[in-house]
Parts: C-alpha cells; sequence; structure tokens
C-alpha cells in the first residue's frame, strides 16, 4: 500500500508538468523580426505585415528590425546566431536562403544548418515586361524577335545574383535567346530605364512592375510563375510558350536553429491564421504577392527546391558577390 501511495502520488506531481509540456506555446516578451533590407523594400514590406496580422493573436508586440548588409547577410547571421527561445526570427526570401551560399564566400553560417524554417509565407514572381516600342504583342513573338537579334537586346536587373538577373537566365538557356545584361543597384532603376528605352527587357517582380504596366509605359508578356497572379490574372505564364520554365519567389520566416517544435507550430499557426485574415489577404494581394500561409514543410521543401535551382544557375551565370 506505501507503494501505492508514492507512485500515486509521484503521478500526480508529473502531471502539469506533462500538461505544461503539451500547452501550446505563447511569447511572454516582444518578438524581433529581423529583415536584412532597407526599410521600403520588398521584404521590409512583406515583414511589417506578418508583423502587424500576428501580433494579435501572439499577444505581444511584433517589431521589424532592419539591419542591412552583405544581400542580407547581415541580418540572417544576427539571428543565426540568436537563442532559439522564439524572441527573434528573420525575415527570409530566396536570396538570402537560397542564393546567397553560392555569391559570398565565408558567410559565417550555413542557410539550411543553422535555421529552423517556420512558414511560407506568401509567394511572388516576376512580369517579363518589354520597351513597349518594340514590334512584338506576345511572347511567340518576342521569342521569335529576340532569337533574330543575339545579344542586341539589353535586359536589366536589380544586379549579378539576384532574382532578376537569374529569372532572365533561365529564360534565355530555356527560349534559347541572348540577351546583353545590364546590372543595376537595385531594380527601380532598371525599370526606369525600361521606360526610358534605354533597356528592352527586364524581369520585374510584380509589386515594382505593376504601377508602369498600369500606366501602360511597359508592355507585360508573361509571368514566371505557372499560377496566376491576382494583380494580373489574365498574364499568361511565360511557360505557355518556353516549355518547362517556371520561376518563383517566396517571403518565409526563419527562426534560428535547435528552435523548439512548439514554438515553431505556434508561430506558424499565427502566420497562417492572420494570412487568412481578408483585409491582410488583399493588401498583400496588392504589393503583387500570393499569399499562402504555410507551414514550416512547406518552407524546408521551397528552401530545398530553390537551393538547387540556384546553385545551377551561379554556375551557369558565373554570378558573384565578390
Amino acid at each position: 500500500m506505501p507503494m501505492k501511495r508514492r507512485t500515486l502520488a509521484a503521478a500526480l506531481a508529473a502531471a502539469p508538468l506533462a500538461a505544461r509540456a503539451q500547452s501550446p506555446w505563447r511569447p511572454d516578451k516582444p518578438i524581433r523580426l529581423v529583415v536584412g533590407f532597407a526599410a521600403g523594400g520588398s521584404t521590409d514590406i512583406s515583414g511589417r505585415l506578418v508583423a502587424e496580422g500576428i501580433a494579435p493573436i501572439l499577444g505581444q508586440p511584433v517589431v521589424v528590425e532592419n539591419r542591412v548588409g552583405a544581400g542580407g547577410n547581415v541580418g540572417s547571421e544576427l539571428v543565426a546566431r540568436s537563442a532559439p527561445d522564439g524572441s527573434v526570427f528573420v525575415v527570409a526570401s530566396v536570396g538570402t536562403h537560397a542564393t546567397n551560399q553560392f555569391l559570398y564566400r565565408n558567410m559565417g553560417f550555413h542557410v539550411v544548418d543553422d535555421f529552423t524554417p517556420v512558414s511560407l509565407v506568401l509567394g511572388g514572381g516576376a512580369v517579363l515586361c518589354v520597351d513597349p516600342r518594340l514590334p512584338v504583342r506576345n511572347l511567340r513573338e518576342f521569342i521569335d524577335y529576340a532569337k533574330a537579334r543575339p545579344g542586341q537586346l539589353n535586359m536589366g536587373t536589380s544586379g549579378p545574383g539576384g532574382t532578376q538577373h537569374f529569372a532572365g537566365a533561365l529564360f534565355e538557356d530555356l527560349a534559347g535567346v541572348r540577351f546583353t545584361h545590364i546590372p543595376y543597384r537595385g531594380g527601380a532603376p532598371a525599370m526606369a530605364d525600361l521606360i526610358a528605352g534605354q533597356v528592352q527587357v527586364v524581369f520585374a517582380p510584380l509589386a515594382e512592375a505593376i504601377g508602369p504596366i498600369r500606366g501602360e509605359q511597359v508592355r507585360p508578356l508573361g509571368g514566371s510563375r505557372l499560377q496566376p497572379m491576382p494583380a494580373l490574372p489574365d498574364l499568361a505564364p511565360i511557360a505557355s510558350a518556353v516549355p518547362g520554365y517556371e520561376f518563383n519567389s517566396w517571403i518565409g520566416i526563419f527562426g534560428p536553429a535547435r528552435l523548439p517544435r512548439p514554438i515553431v507550430q505556434a508561430m506558424s499557426g499565427a502566420i497562417a491564421q492572420a494570412v487568412r485574415e481578408p483585409n491582410l489577404r488583399r493588401r498583400m494581394e496588392q504589393q503583387g504577392y500570393l499569399p499562402i500561409g504555410g507551414s514550416a514543410e512547406d518552407m524546408a521543401k521551397a528552401q530545398r527546391e530553390d537551393v538547387a535551382l540556384m546553385e545551377r544557375l551561379v554556375r551557369q551565370t558565373g554570378a558573384t558577390a565578390e
């Protein structure tokens, strides 16, 4: 009988611990979302939309912190070296968490090993925009026109090794055309020179292209995603004329390595709930994004696929950031 009482007492004492272990994680202090780029850019805007959406769900302020430098590496390294306690996350992109490891030597961290995927927040894509003065009205006409003029069409990009560069390089490879690459320090000046007629082709993020498209300053010929873009639902995918072409971008949330599963689940769930909210969803779509709110597993899968693609494209183009 004494043995039974001791066993029961031990079970009762352990019960609160088990309940606490299984209860959902809730943050007990403000959360930082680190953005490796300047305020006002697409990654920053996405991070602020996420912060606004999840703060009331988690019951804590969510603060966006811009740590700029080295193509987003400064912000990523800060999070990679942080404690996995749910207080700090990084707003990641294809560039920071798939491409950079092939462009930079000695980053000081690994984009897979030193992070925990949390959520695939939203998808994006590029729009193949051309100078409306070109005598082309659709993808097929443009491909024929470019094939007849190898190297004569200038392709403006946000810089070597960026998503615009790689979206164009993949198009060249699959469509059998060749452009002259004109790198700029950002996508905005590339778009400005497309409007001015200094370059003839830009694979622009929809968020940067939608204004000039609506103003009829540039001509959109196709989207890089297979799915329709919410802001341009009638735009044909480039794959309709170039079989096998697909180039997606994304914004995701990662935490430090060894982030406990309850924290991952709570954050992923909060993001999914926020993205389902009609007003936030509409604002994301207005920025040219496809709201997803995907799981940690969705984020890990997208990263794996793009790491393989970006490695191939970096080798193909010879791009480097150093």
